[in-house]
């Protein structure tokens, strides 16, 4: 079963089962995928946006909810910062585990060896391996400074 599949099946779910908060977020994601699908025919690609796209979508959204619950937490709206707790917890459901920071490692070691990559010019290739495997996986923002320490 396809994510995009994955994310009807646990919409019509949450309408059956009156579950407010869950439908919201749910509905949040579909939204974002159809931007983003608008986004492509506008620049004359595909109309629809693959498993990957996907997950690069959730994995967004995830960040955005980070940063603002973190910005409620400091303001005091802990309410609003639940919220934004609760939105991770759904839109996570559909994210492959996230690899540790071991793995995480060993990923990026890899992909230094699979790109043949000698220095820092090669980053771009080693990240382009990363995110072929990996999309959903890791946070490549925080991956993209141990890669410039293991090739400087």
């Amino acid at each position: 079963m396809s994510l995009r599949e994955q994310l009807q099946t646990a919409l019509k779910e949450a309408m059956k089962a009156k579950a407010a908060e869950r439908l919201s977020t749910l509905r949040l994601i579909n939204a974002a995928i159809k931007d983003r699908e608008i986004a492509l025919r506008g620049e004359g690609e595909g109309a629809e946006v693959d498993d990957a796209a996907i997950l690069a979508i959730l994995g967004k959204m995830v960040k955005q909810r980070q940063e603002s619950a973190r910005i409620y937490e400091e303001g005091g709206r802990l309410d609003f910062a639940e919220r934004e707790l609760n939105e991770i917890r759904v839109i996570e459901e559909f994210l492959p585990r996230q690899l540790s920071q071991d793995e995480v490692g060993q990923a990026i070691t890899e992909a230094i060896a699979e790109a043949g990559a000698t220095s820092i010019r090669d980053m771009g290739k080693v990240m382009a391996a990363l995110k072929a495997k990996y999309t959903g996986q890791m946070d490549f923002g925080a991956a993209g400074p141990r890669i410039k320490e293991l090739l400087a």
